[in-house]
């Protein structure tokens, strides 16, 4: 049976940098990371944090505002924020 390396701390910061800018886990992160580069057919460390990196600058410059989108998506409605459920 053959284990998965542990990913070095350069991939763990790269890929952490991708999940704060999207506003998922670190391990969906690494997930979309890995699966994108399975399809690339990329293997060593480097290309993967290369490839986290370029993912990131993808989202940057997509111009989504994922912590907005969140906070939009958190927010109250005027009607509703007073509600409250009983036990």
């Amino acid at each position: 049976m053959v284990m998965a390396a542990v990913p070095d701390r350069q991939y763990n910061v790269a890929c952490g940098h991708l999940a704060s800018w999207l506003g998922i886990s670190l391990a969906s992160a690494r997930r979309r990371v890995d699966i994108r580069a399975a399809q690339l057919g990329l293997s060593d460390s480097a290309a993967r944090i290369a490839l986290a990196e370029q993912m990131l600058a993808e989202a940057r410059a997509s111009g989504i505002d994922t912590q907005a989108l969140l906070d939009a998506q958190l927010a109250a409605l005027s009607s509703e924020e007073n509600f409250m459920t009983e036990d």
